[in-house]
Protein backbone atom coordinates (compact mmCIF):
# COMPACT_ATOMS: atom_id res chain seq x y z
CA UNK A 1 0.00 0.00 0.00
CA UNK A 2 2.57 2.20 0.72
CA UNK A 3 3.53 3.07 -2.97
CA UNK A 4 -0.26 4.12 -2.91
CA UNK A 5 -0.34 5.98 -0.10
CA UNK A 6 3.13 8.15 -0.98
CA UNK A 7 1.84 9.20 -4.29
CA UNK A 8 -1.59 10.31 -3.00
CA UNK A 9 0.27 12.24 0.22
CA UNK A 10 2.36 13.80 -2.57
CA UNK A 11 -0.67 14.94 -4.41
CA UNK A 12 -2.21 16.03 -2.02
CA UNK A 13 0.19 18.49 -0.27
CA UNK A 14 0.84 20.35 -3.57
CA UNK A 15 -2.36 21.07 -4.37
CA UNK A 16 -2.64 18.76 -7.38
CA UNK A 17 -5.59 16.97 -5.98
CA UNK A 18 -8.95 18.29 -3.63
CA UNK A 19 -9.43 14.77 -2.83
CA UNK A 20 -8.50 10.88 -3.84
CA UNK A 21 -11.30 8.61 -4.06
CA UNK A 22 -10.80 5.10 -3.28
CA UNK A 23 -11.37 3.17 -0.28
CA UNK A 24 -11.19 3.15 3.42
CA UNK A 25 -11.89 -0.19 4.44
CA UNK A 26 -14.74 -2.12 2.15
CA UNK A 27 -16.36 1.37 0.91
CA UNK A 28 -15.62 4.31 -1.18
CA UNK A 29 -14.09 7.13 0.77
CA UNK A 30 -12.77 10.40 -0.81
CA UNK A 31 -9.64 11.39 0.92
CA UNK A 32 -8.79 14.93 1.24
CA UNK A 33 -6.42 15.21 4.12
CA UNK A 34 -2.42 13.47 4.15
CA UNK A 35 -3.61 12.40 7.65
CA UNK A 36 -6.51 10.49 6.46
CA UNK A 37 -4.52 8.11 4.43
CA UNK A 38 -3.64 5.52 7.18
CA UNK A 39 -7.50 4.28 6.55
CA UNK A 40 -6.70 3.67 2.51
CA UNK A 41 -6.96 0.18 1.38
CA UNK A 42 -7.67 -1.84 -1.84
CA UNK A 43 -10.52 -3.61 -0.93
CA UNK A 44 -11.71 -7.00 -2.12
CA UNK A 45 -15.11 -5.60 -2.52
CA UNK A 46 -16.11 -3.23 -5.86
CA UNK A 47 -18.24 -0.02 -6.38
CA UNK A 48 -18.41 2.13 -9.59
CA UNK A 49 -15.31 4.40 -8.76
CA UNK A 50 -15.83 6.39 -12.23
CA UNK A 51 -19.54 6.85 -11.91
CA UNK A 52 -19.17 8.48 -8.28
CA UNK A 53 -16.30 10.64 -9.40
CA UNK A 54 -18.33 11.88 -12.27
CA UNK A 55 -21.19 13.01 -9.90
CA UNK A 56 -18.23 14.46 -7.32
CA UNK A 57 -17.03 16.51 -10.88
CA UNK A 58 -20.80 17.92 -11.25
CA UNK A 59 -20.88 18.72 -7.90
CA UNK A 60 -17.52 20.17 -7.60
CA UNK A 61 -17.15 21.61 -11.10
CA UNK A 62 -13.67 23.23 -10.41
CA UNK A 63 -12.39 20.75 -8.73
CA UNK A 64 -9.73 17.68 -9.68
CA UNK A 65 -9.74 14.60 -7.90
CA UNK A 66 -7.16 11.28 -7.82
CA UNK A 67 -8.89 7.56 -8.79
CA UNK A 68 -8.31 4.27 -7.11
CA UNK A 69 -8.32 2.32 -10.84
CA UNK A 70 -8.37 -0.91 -11.44
CA UNK A 71 -8.43 -3.01 -14.78
CA UNK A 72 -12.61 -2.35 -15.07
CA UNK A 73 -13.05 1.16 -13.38
CA UNK A 74 -9.54 1.82 -16.20
CA UNK A 75 -12.36 0.71 -18.75
CA UNK A 76 -15.19 2.48 -17.02
CA UNK A 77 -13.80 5.45 -16.65
CA UNK A 78 -12.36 5.94 -20.14
CA UNK A 79 -15.97 5.51 -21.44
CA UNK A 80 -17.28 8.00 -19.25
CA UNK A 81 -14.53 10.83 -20.72
CA UNK A 82 -15.82 9.46 -24.51
CA UNK A 83 -19.43 10.30 -23.43
CA UNK A 84 -18.88 13.95 -21.46
CA UNK A 85 -19.47 12.26 -18.14
CA UNK A 86 -16.38 12.89 -16.43
CA UNK A 87 -13.37 15.81 -17.34
CA UNK A 88 -10.51 13.83 -18.47
CA UNK A 89 -8.10 16.94 -17.14
CA UNK A 90 -9.69 17.06 -14.08
CA UNK A 91 -8.99 13.35 -13.08
CA UNK A 92 -5.83 11.58 -11.94
CA UNK A 93 -5.95 8.17 -11.92
CA UNK A 94 -3.34 5.61 -9.84
CA UNK A 95 -3.36 1.80 -11.24
CA UNK A 96 -3.96 -0.86 -9.32
CA UNK A 97 -3.84 -4.44 -10.39
CA UNK A 98 -5.87 -6.91 -8.61
CA UNK A 99 -4.74 -10.64 -7.51
CA UNK A 100 -5.03 -13.73 -9.08
CA UNK A 101 -7.84 -14.81 -6.40
CA UNK A 102 -9.99 -11.62 -7.73
CA UNK A 103 -9.39 -11.77 -11.29
CA UNK A 104 -10.70 -15.71 -11.35
CA UNK A 105 -13.82 -14.96 -9.26
CA UNK A 106 -14.60 -12.21 -11.38
CA UNK A 107 -14.00 -13.77 -14.64
CA UNK A 108 -11.82 -10.70 -15.38
CA UNK A 109 -9.75 -10.62 -19.05
CA UNK A 110 -7.60 -8.30 -17.91
CA UNK A 111 -7.22 -7.47 -14.06
CA UNK A 112 -5.23 -4.35 -14.10
CA UNK A 113 -5.31 -0.77 -15.83
CA UNK A 114 -2.65 0.51 -18.39
CA UNK A 115 0.07 1.95 -15.89
CA UNK A 116 0.10 -0.02 -12.19
CA UNK A 117 1.57 1.43 -9.24
CA UNK A 118 0.38 -1.15 -7.04
CA UNK A 119 0.47 -5.01 -7.42
CA UNK A 120 1.66 -7.32 -10.19
CA UNK A 121 -0.21 -7.82 -13.30
CA UNK A 122 -1.84 -11.33 -12.98
CA UNK A 123 -3.52 -13.91 -16.01
CA UNK A 124 -7.03 -12.48 -16.66
CA UNK A 125 -9.61 -15.55 -16.80
CA UNK A 126 -12.00 -14.99 -20.22
CA UNK A 127 -15.32 -16.44 -18.21
CA UNK A 128 -17.37 -17.59 -21.42
CA UNK A 129 -18.19 -20.95 -19.45
CA UNK A 130 -21.71 -20.23 -19.86
CA UNK A 131 -21.92 -18.75 -23.15
CA UNK A 132 -20.66 -21.70 -24.71
CA UNK A 133 -23.12 -23.95 -22.91
CA UNK A 134 -25.81 -21.94 -24.48
CA UNK A 135 -24.45 -21.84 -27.95
CA UNK A 136 -24.35 -25.12 -27.92
CA UNK A 137 -28.01 -25.61 -27.43
CA UNK A 138 -30.84 -25.07 -30.00
CA UNK A 139 -32.98 -21.79 -29.80
CA UNK A 140 -35.79 -23.40 -28.27
CA UNK A 141 -33.43 -24.37 -25.36
CA UNK A 142 -31.44 -21.10 -25.32
CA UNK A 143 -34.97 -19.55 -25.41
CA UNK A 144 -36.76 -21.63 -22.67
CA UNK A 145 -33.13 -21.08 -20.37
CA UNK A 146 -33.30 -16.98 -20.98
CA UNK A 147 -37.28 -16.53 -20.22
CA UNK A 148 -36.71 -18.64 -16.79
CA UNK A 149 -33.87 -16.42 -15.85
CA UNK A 150 -35.94 -13.24 -17.20
CA UNK A 151 -38.79 -14.77 -14.76
CA UNK A 152 -36.93 -14.60 -11.95
CA UNK A 153 -36.26 -10.54 -11.85
CA UNK A 154 -37.70 -8.66 -8.73
CA UNK A 155 -37.15 -4.90 -11.17
CA UNK A 156 -35.01 -3.59 -8.11
CA UNK A 157 -32.96 -1.83 -10.84
CA UNK A 158 -30.02 -2.85 -9.24
CA UNK A 159 -28.43 -3.69 -12.26
CA UNK A 160 -28.73 -0.30 -13.43
CA UNK A 161 -28.30 1.51 -10.87
CA UNK A 162 -24.76 -0.03 -10.51
CA UNK A 163 -23.49 0.12 -13.72
CA UNK A 164 -20.78 2.63 -14.35
CA UNK A 165 -22.21 2.70 -17.94
CA UNK A 166 -26.10 3.85 -16.99
CA UNK A 167 -25.45 7.76 -17.37
CA UNK A 168 -28.58 8.68 -19.20
CA UNK A 169 -31.06 11.63 -17.79
CA UNK A 170 -33.77 9.63 -18.28
CA UNK A 171 -34.07 6.12 -18.30
CA UNK A 172 -36.32 3.41 -20.91
CA UNK A 173 -36.77 1.04 -18.69
CA UNK A 174 -38.99 4.07 -16.60
CA UNK A 175 -40.89 4.50 -20.05
CA UNK A 176 -44.63 3.51 -19.45
CA UNK A 177 -44.66 2.82 -23.91
CA UNK A 178 -41.38 0.31 -23.29
CA UNK A 179 -41.81 -1.09 -19.70
CA UNK A 180 -45.17 -1.29 -18.36
CA UNK A 181 -45.21 -0.05 -14.67
CA UNK A 182 -45.73 -2.62 -11.46
CA UNK A 183 -45.70 -5.76 -12.88
CA UNK A 184 -42.97 -8.18 -11.01
CA UNK A 185 -41.41 -9.91 -13.21
CA UNK A 186 -41.43 -6.85 -15.51
CA UNK A 187 -42.58 -7.66 -18.95
CA UNK A 188 -40.31 -10.81 -20.48
CA UNK A 189 -38.09 -10.26 -22.31
CA UNK A 190 -38.58 -6.89 -23.12
CA UNK A 191 -36.87 -5.39 -19.92
CA UNK A 192 -33.63 -6.99 -19.96
CA UNK A 193 -33.42 -7.05 -23.92
CA UNK A 194 -34.25 -3.19 -23.74
CA UNK A 195 -31.20 -2.79 -21.10
CA UNK A 196 -28.87 -5.10 -23.24
CA UNK A 197 -29.29 -2.52 -26.55
CA UNK A 198 -28.73 0.25 -24.42
CA UNK A 199 -25.16 -1.52 -22.91
CA UNK A 200 -23.87 -2.58 -26.90
CA UNK A 201 -20.73 -0.48 -27.47
CA UNK A 202 -20.53 0.49 -24.06
CA UNK A 203 -20.57 -2.40 -21.55
CA UNK A 204 -16.97 -2.88 -20.01
CA UNK A 205 -17.57 -6.27 -18.26
CA UNK A 206 -17.21 -5.42 -14.60
CA UNK A 207 -19.71 -7.47 -13.86
CA UNK A 208 -21.18 -5.22 -11.05
CA UNK A 209 -24.78 -6.13 -12.73
CA UNK A 210 -24.19 -9.45 -11.73
CA UNK A 211 -22.95 -8.95 -8.51
CA UNK A 212 -25.96 -6.65 -7.35
CA UNK A 213 -28.51 -8.70 -8.57
CA UNK A 214 -30.61 -10.64 -5.82
CA UNK A 215 -32.19 -13.13 -8.09
CA UNK A 216 -29.30 -14.60 -9.46
CA UNK A 217 -29.71 -13.93 -12.81
CA UNK A 218 -26.77 -14.03 -15.31
CA UNK A 219 -26.55 -11.03 -16.53
CA UNK A 220 -22.76 -10.83 -17.83
CA UNK A 221 -23.80 -13.49 -19.92
CA UNK A 222 -26.19 -11.61 -21.89
CA UNK A 223 -24.11 -8.32 -22.35
CA UNK A 224 -21.17 -10.31 -23.09
CA UNK A 225 -23.00 -11.64 -26.36
CA UNK A 226 -23.75 -7.71 -27.38
CA UNK A 227 -20.29 -6.84 -26.34
CA UNK A 228 -19.03 -9.77 -28.95
CA UNK A 229 -21.63 -8.90 -31.67
CA UNK A 230 -20.67 -5.09 -31.31
CA UNK A 231 -16.57 -6.36 -31.56
CA UNK A 232 -17.65 -8.83 -34.73
CA UNK A 233 -19.76 -6.29 -36.73
CA UNK A 234 -17.30 -2.96 -36.00
CA UNK A 235 -14.09 -3.67 -34.53
CA UNK A 236 -15.17 -2.10 -31.38
CA UNK A 237 -13.95 -2.91 -27.74
CA UNK A 238 -15.62 -0.56 -25.17
CA UNK A 239 -12.84 0.72 -22.40
CA UNK A 240 -9.33 0.55 -24.96
CA UNK A 241 -8.78 3.93 -25.83
CA UNK A 242 -10.52 7.25 -25.59
CA UNK A 243 -9.88 8.32 -28.87
CA UNK A 244 -11.72 5.22 -30.41
CA UNK A 245 -15.19 6.49 -31.09
CA UNK A 246 -17.67 4.05 -30.45
CA UNK A 247 -19.91 2.78 -33.96
CA UNK A 248 -23.00 4.42 -32.49
CA UNK A 249 -21.43 7.45 -31.85
CA UNK A 250 -21.18 7.89 -35.82
CA UNK A 251 -25.49 7.49 -36.15
CA UNK A 252 -26.59 10.97 -38.10
CA UNK A 253 -22.37 12.35 -38.95
CA UNK A 254 -21.89 10.10 -42.01
CA UNK A 255 -18.64 9.46 -41.40
CA UNK A 256 -18.44 6.09 -39.96
CA UNK A 257 -17.16 3.33 -42.66
CA UNK A 258 -18.42 -0.46 -42.94
CA UNK A 259 -15.16 -2.31 -42.44
CA UNK A 260 -14.24 -4.47 -45.70
CA UNK A 261 -14.98 -7.94 -44.32
CA UNK A 262 -18.50 -6.77 -43.66
CA UNK A 263 -19.16 -5.05 -47.57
Amino acid sequence: MEPLKERVKELLEKGEIGGFLGYRGDLPYLFTRAEELDGLAVSPRRYPLPQILAKLQGLYPEGRFGLLVRGCDERSLIELIKNNKIQSERVVPLGVACDQELAERCGCERPYPTEVLLGEKVEGKEGWELLERLEAMDEEERFRFWMSQFAKCIKCYGCRNICPQCFCDTCALEEEDLIAGGTIPPEMPAFHLVRAFHMAGRCVDCGLCEEACPAGIPLRTLYKEVRRAVKDLFGYEPGLSVEEKEPFGYLGDGRYEVPERLK
